[in-house]
């Protein structure tokens, strides 16, 4: 297959790139390389730099391939801002950056490409949720305005699909973390500028490089105070992303648009993450609390028995120190 990748110059994005090309897949990665690297594309990829909101060049790039005879056949969405926090304060650009700018890409594909996407949500959308583990068809009420410009797109790909028979397939994750291991090693993994998340800021500071990690808020109603999430290393998230691609071939894409929820199936607590932090580098890890940050739901742990039956998704890595240990292997090369 041809495969159009928007946001494939991040750091799930690019994972993604590459583990489709390893499969045997043509790739095309789109990217503005506002928090994505030019080095995380693999070399044997085309790159296009653009904006998603650019519904002329995005209609360009997909006529272009398909008057060549090589049209794409499907699309995976990963450009989005995706600070939750940020998005308390500056609400604007995300429903800018994700939502508007989503439309103009799915208008570019009614127009002139496939009309086959695998949409990479979050599991924001669910707010604080009811009951844990959180199932599909839970109530979709978000705390945060990144949740809530994920959930409009979701419901204009509802609408999409009923009027224009658009298929597509929406995948809700949490908190992404690891290094994938290849053939060559582990030569990519996380790093945001500027860093925000967990477990980066972590081994951060068993590298030196911070005097210790916050921990926002110890009142929840979690057994030790602080957040709970669910973790998923990079490699099975990518790997779940071609089974969704495959499943929008089936009848039951035609029916109805696909949703799965995506995580290992189990919550850790802040300060168990900096515990499997310490066991993994060795080293103390200083803490400091801090108050609540607004908008954090205090436990968010992904229920995905649904990928697993429909998908036949089976996630390699389903320990946490497992996931840490890839992460502090690439962390280590990073700033050696």
């Amino acid at each position: 297959m041809k495969i159009l990748v928007t946001g494939g110059a991040g750091y799930v994005g690019g994972t993604v790139a590459e583990f489709l090309l390893s499969r045997g897949h043509e790739v095309v990665v789109f990217d503005n390389l506002c928090h994505g690297r030019r080095d995380l594309v693999p070399e044997s990829v085309e790159f296009v730099e653009g904006e998603v909101a650019d519904r002329a060049l995005l209609e360009n790039i997909f006529r272009t391939a398909r008057q060549a005879g090589k049209a794409f056949d499907g699309v995976m969405h990963f450009a989005a801002l995706i600070e939750a926090g940020e998005s308390m304060q500056r609400p604007e650009i995300y429903f800018r950056n994700n939502t508007a700018s989503t439309l103009s890409l799915l208008e570019a594909m009614l127009a002139e490409g496939p009309r086959r996407l695998v949409f990479s949500s979050t599991a924001a959308v669910y707010g604080e949720p009811e009951s844990v583990p959180i199932v599909e068809n839970a109530r979709l009420k978000p705390t945060n305005p990144y949740g809530e410009s994920k959930l409009l797109v979701e419901m204009m790909l509802d609408w999409f699909h009923r009027i224009h028979g658009f298929r597509s397939a929406s995948l809700r994750y949490f908190n992404v973390a690891g290094a994938p291991e290849g053939p060559h090693g582990i030569t990519r993994g996380e790093a945001h500028e500027p860093e925000s998340h967990l477990i980066p800021l972590i081994l951060d500071v068993a590298l030196g490089r911070r005097a210790s990690i916050r921990i926002f808020g110890d009142d929840y109603p979690t057994p030790d105070g602080s957040c709970i999430r669910d973790y998923i290393h990079v490699s099975d998230l990518a790997e779940a992303h071609l089974l969704a691609l495959d499943a929008l071939e089936t009848s039951r894409a035609a029916k109805e648009r696909l949703v799965y929820n995506l995580g290992n199936g189990t919550g850790f607590t802040v300060r168990e993450v900096i515990e499997s932090a310490r066991r993994v580098t060795g080293h103390p890890i200083p803490a400091e609390l801090h108050p609540r940050r607004p908008g954090d739901p205090a436990v968010l742990v992904a229920a995905s028995d649904k990928a697993i039956r429909e998908l036949g998704w089976k996630p390699r890595y389903a320990h946490l120190d497992e996931i840490l240990r890839t992460a502090w292997i690439w962390h280590q090369k990073r700033y050696a």
